[in-house]
């Protein structure tokens, strides 16, 4: 971009911003832009606006068009509130819309939810406002609790600190899907002007409502009452002892408070207890990665717990680690978790006689096929979606139209569990409060969690799990990742760590075929979405995706071989040679 093309995108934001903060950034920068790096800074800021994805908005905090501020935030607002009035025209002539906000801990949590509930009451909507920090999944129950037609949280999930976001949601408690998600695109980028009030007259004239205690109370009672052995509970509990770090999000109030009531000894991580926009504790807040859960691991020892609980910033991911026989800390992956979650659910539900009819188990595309083998052995079907959990949720929305809900469990690998049909969002604390009752049952059969994983793999075969996630920054990040992909569609993959691929799946193009007779294509029933899949020879899965709100390429895989041995050193392997393949790109 040119210095004046830049220039000129900065002072028509100073003009348009409201929030001093932020403006206050722009100018500093404009007034020094003969300096190299500041206008190198400056184009970084405005080379692009901050896209309202299919999730909403997820950015770098800042001053910008490519920044999360209060005048995007504004605008989303804006865009969101017009296609409301629009999709329900009666509600928005008689005065009834109304809206849920919730926030993490992420900075400027205050701004963004506080700017969001004054455009939308602005615009005839009652905005239904959390009072202090909420977990996302106690959002997506209070819009259904409540009655709301649309949601927002402010989070950034697990990303590093000066990352926040904006995550719309629909009247059925689930993130905006299709076809309501593209049209909401399309209002946010027709917005030319925003309507707002002030906070003091939107709660003096009812049009923002002020909420806490009233959904919190019938959430936690809602996890609760989705256990399957209480009396287990009331009689074991005081044996098992857990740690639990929240990762200075909002977990904790929830967390501590449920397991609590069930009588479980819970100590949490007192130095990431509160919550805290810096995570000064973590590199990154994701209880996916070994490191975030350093802290609660060295307590564990210390106190010689029979668990690690971790959820991260907004409370609808969950992590875990349990000690193995020499006392050493053993990290669960999220398929692993999946895989001990839908075994535990679905024999409950089978001895319980709650298998609802005609049972599903709904996963991602990029979740172990490991899990498949233990849901059809309980007679429950299995339903891929594309990754992200509100297309978990569209499945689940999907049955219980049918008037009968055939949802048994869902999950994604990415530390996602749905345990509940009253929450349409992966719920961090109700998987918690299952994975509790989960080890005491089967502590009361004489077996660890890591017991029971052992005796899957010896029933349905060992699966080992890999990820490698290759972050592309900057302006050239795009290009580079769109290159890769397109080598990968170009050129194939006839063979990984010594096997041949059988068959390639791209959701893209929305067919499969085996490259070896690559004229042969079936179609596949998902949207377009930009993911590659290759299936091996013995059951082995990789994927390849880029990521929706981040500026990186994921790769997952799935390995699998009789023994544990061998799927490690095939995992390795593979994970060498798709290193290699993005070592190539830079």
């Amino acid at each position: 971009m040119e210095k004046t093309e830049i220039l000129e995108k900065a002072k028509q934001y100073i003009q348009e911003e409201t929030d001093i903060a932020f403006r206050k950034e722009v100018e500093e920068l404009v007034s020094a832009s003969d300096d190299e790096k500041v206008l190198k800074e400056l184009e970084d800021r405005f080379y692009q606006s901050l896209e309202f994805g299919t999730a909403g908005l997820r950015g770098v905090m800042g001053g910008g068009t490519n920044r999360m501020n209060s005048l995007n935030v504004s605008k989303a607002t804006q865009g969101l509130a017009n296609y409301i009035l629009k999709a329900f025209p009666e509600e928005a002539k008689n005065g009834t819309l109304s809206a849920c906000i919730a926030y993490d801990s992420r900075h400027n949590h205050d701004k963004f939810s506080d700017i969001t509930a004054r455009v939308l009451a602005a615009n005839g909507i009652k905005a239904y406002l959390f009072t202090s920090l909420r977990p996302t999944p106690e959002l997506s129950f209070a819009i259904r609790t409540l009655g709301c037609k649309t949601g927002v949280v402010v989070t950034a999930s697990h990303n590093p600190p000066q990352y926040n976001g904006y995550k719309a949601y629909w009247e059925d408690g689930a993130q905006v899907a299709e076809p309501h998600d593209k049209k909401i695109i399309d209002e946010v980028n027709a917005v030319k002007e925003v309507k707002l009030i002030s906070r003091e007259e939107g709660i003096a004239s009812g049009k923002i409502v002020l909420i806490d205690k009233e959904i919190d109370d019938k959430y936690q009672a809602m996890i609760k009452a989705n256990l399957y052995r209480p009396e287990l509970i009331k009689e074991k509990a005081s044996s098992v002892k857990v740690v639990y770090t929240p990762l200075h999000g909002t977990g904790a109030m929830h967390v501590e408070k449920v397991l609590g009531d069930l009588g479980l000894n819970v100590i949490t991580v007192p130095e990431q207890r509160e919550g805290n926009g810096d995570f000064p504790t973590v590199e990154k807040p994701n209880p996916e990665e070994a490191p975030a859960l350093k802290m609660a691991v060295e307590l564990a020892k210390k106190e010689k717990a029979d668990i690690v609980m971790a959820t991260d910033p907004d409370a609808d991911r969950f992590g875990t680690a349990f000690p193995d026989k020499d006392g050493n800390y053993v990290l669960v992956s999220g398929n692993q978790m999946g895989a001990l979650l839908t075994d535990y659910i679905l024999l409950s539900k089978k001895e319980f006689n709650k298998m609802p009819k005609d049972p599903v188990l709904v996963r991602s595309i990029v979740t172990s096929p490991f899990v498949d083998k233990i849901a059809e052995s309980y007679g429950v079907s299995v339903q891929e979606c594309l990754t992200g959990f509100k297309w978990i949720a569209h499945y689940e929305n999907e049955y219980e139209k049918q008037g009968y809900n055939r949802y048994a469990f869902g999950f994604e690998e990415s530390y996602g569990y749905l345990v509940e049909t009253e929450v349409r969002d992966k719920d961090g604390v109700s998987a918690a409060a299952m994975c509790a009752e989960m080890t005491l049952y089967w502590a009361s059969k004489g077996k660890s969690l890591l017991d029971r994983m052992n005796e899957l793999y010896a029933q349905f075969g060992v699966y080992c799990d890999g990820q490698i996630n290759q972050y592309f920054p900057g302006i050239e990040g795009p290009g580079i990742m769109k290159g890769i992909m397109s080598r990968l569609r170009e050129d194939g993959l006839k063979t990984l760590g010594g096997k041949k691929v059988l068959k390639i799946r791209d959701v893209l193009q929305q067919v499969q075929f085996d490259p070896a007779n690559p004229g042969v294509k079936e179609s596949l029933e998902w949207p377009k979405s930009n993911v590659l899949q290759f299936m091996l020879e013995g059951g082995t899965m990789v994927s390849a995706r880029p990521s929706g709100t981040e500026p990186k390429i994921k790769f997952y895989i799935n390995a699998t071989a009789p023994e544990a041995k061998e799927a490690e050193e095939l995992c390795a392997k593979i994970k060498a040679e798709l290193q290699a393949v993005l070592d190539s790109a830079k």
